[in-house]
């Protein structure tokens, strides 16, 4: 039996513990929280001084796992990454120096800025949760969550990322900036570093376990799939996309759906909770025609959600 209950209550915690840092972005820190359950990975896209760096670190405070943070440069070479062997003179061997990847939660900042070459070196750890170093394999351990964060408006100096990357990442997401009464509360208060130093870990490793393996339980109607499967193929055939969303793509809303869904204290699955995850979900996913641009994506998309019929429940 599924307990929703837990889901709800883990919500809870994460929500009052990391908005000690970040104000009045509950349905970012969720957003979050759903791809950290589904073992998926974060696109964070927004302008600098946001608050990026702070909300993962405070997300990694209160799930008690150990942080690491990369700035990613054109020079950064993938060994930084996955660490290096080196030779130990002392003892005359070869040693393994592990690099940042080798963490739970990895900020991976302005990843745009890095050469193709080292944003490739991400592939392996996003979707095989191993890296590999002259040749040995290393498993990585969980929970495993990288957030990319990259500013929209710049593109001096970067290396966009392919689509087939992009479709690593579960959800891409914006932060965007506070109202004014919030803003105007964290410019008064104590240091954020102070507020964050004090913060402490607010679920334990059991109910994380269960969360990212029982979310798996909530049911999913026929005709609940059968809407999201609409979703997607409305998605391949629309002549203003060069191609639709995959089935990776398919798989991850499915997912995104069931947390959703649980978060919410729900055993099952509901139309509104894959049209509330799809645009985060599958925006990131879809090629678009020549002339678009990228931000019109989450439009097109917006309105096939618009246009596709939902599913009403039957007596």
């Amino acid at each position: 039996m599924l307990a929703v209950s837990r889901f709800t209550d883990y919500r809870d915690k994460v929500l009052s513990n990391c908005s000690k840092v970040i104000s009045g972005k509950d349905d970012v820190i969720s957003l979050v929280l759903t791809c950290f359950l589904c073992s998926g990975h974060v696109l964070l896209e927004d302008t600098p001084g946001t608050g990026k760096t702070m909300l993962l670190r405070a997300f990694a405070k209160t799930i008690g796992g150990d942080f690491k943070r990369v700035q990613f440069t054109p020079d950064l070479l993938p060994s930084d990454l996955t660490g290096i062997n080196f030779y130990n003179q002392k003892s005359g061997e070869f040693e393994f120096r592990p690099g940042p990847l080798l963490t739970n939660v990895l900020l991976a900042d302005e990843i745009n800025r890095a050469t193709p070459r080292t944003q490739s070196a991400l592939l392996e750890a996003m979707e095989e949760r191993q890296i590999t170093v002259d040749g040995v394999t290393t498993r990585l351990e969980e929970p495993f969550l990288i957030m990319a964060t990259q500013n929209p408006l710049e593109s001096y100096g970067t290396f966009p990322l392919p689509d087939a990357q992009l479709d690593r990442f579960f959800m891409r997401l914006s932060l965007g900036y506070m109202t004014r009464e919030q803003e105007m509360a964290v410019i008064a208060r104590p240091s954020t570093l102070a507020i964050l130093d004090s913060l402490e870990q607010a679920v334990t490793a059991e109910e994380t376990a269960y969360v990212r393996s029982a979310y798996t339980e909530a049911s999913v109607s026929q005709d609940v799939l059968g809407y999201l499967m609409d979703i997607v193929e409305a998605t391949r055939h629309a002549s203003n996309f060069t191609s639709g969303v995959s089935t990776r793509g398919s798989i991850a809303l499915y997912k995104a759906a069931q947390v959703t869904a649980v978060l919410r204290g729900r055993e099952y699955v509901i139309p509104e909770d894959v049209k509330y995850a799809a645009p985060f979900v599958l925006s990131h996913r879809l090629s678009l025609g020549g002339g678009l641009k990228a931000g019109a994506a989450d439009t097109l998309l917006r309105q096939i959600l618009a246009d596709v019929a939902v599913p009403l429940e039957t007596v």
